[in-house]
């Protein structure tokens, strides 16, 4: 069984805050790479940011999580990861047509349970690295929502309780064989 989770779902819907609270609890934890490269472009020439080039966003962030799987093969104990290739590798799919998801997903393999953060207005929020609304973020969801099982993974939809609540959720479902 992998020993790599990912945490996907609605964008705004808390992941990278529960990415938060199970690194706190001493879990390795990576960070979204769409979040990393938005922070990149925004200190350099701004090229590959989503709202200038989604397609050159999306080759990045194929890459980033690329290098992000293979980097966390063989660690002990859990690593989460907040989205990873399969967003990104759907994201890619959705604006060109592509079929790149499957040949992808087959090579890097996550743990089972995918988890995924549902739509949550009350905590949905914009800010300069998400400039998108939420009806953008409740169709990335179900685009999402209904790849994972595709692919071959089991989805488990995260329940709008607390941050901790939520962490211990995932952790239960993870022990729980």
């Amino acid at each position: 069984m992998s020993r790599l989770v990912l945490i996907s779902g609605c964008s705004g819907g808390g992941k990278s805050t529960l990415l938060t609270e199970l690194g706190g609890r001493g879990h390795a934890i990576i960070e979204e790479p769409g979040w990393r490269i938005v922070k990149q472009e925004l200190e350099g020439d701004g090229i590959a940011l989503p709202w200038n080039d989604m397609m050159a966003f999306a080759r990045r962030a194929i890459e980033m999580a690329i290098a992000d799987h293979t980097a966390a093969q063989g660690k002990a104990g859990w690593t989460f990861f907040d989205r990873g290739l399969i967003d990104a590798a759907a994201a890619l799919q959705h604006l060109t047509g592509e079929p790149i998801l499957e040949g992808l997903s087959a090579a890097h393999r996550y743990n089972r349970s995918v988890f995924l953060t549902p739509p949550w207005p009350d905590i949905y929020v914009t800010d300069p690295h998400r400039r998108h609304g939420f009806d953008e973020a409740v169709a990335e969801y179900d685009r999402l929502a209904a790849i994972y099982p595709v692919l071959g993974y089991n989805v488990v939809i995260l329940p709008k309780l607390s941050v901790a609540d939520r962490a211990d959720f995932i952790l239960d479902r993870l022990e729980t064989p």
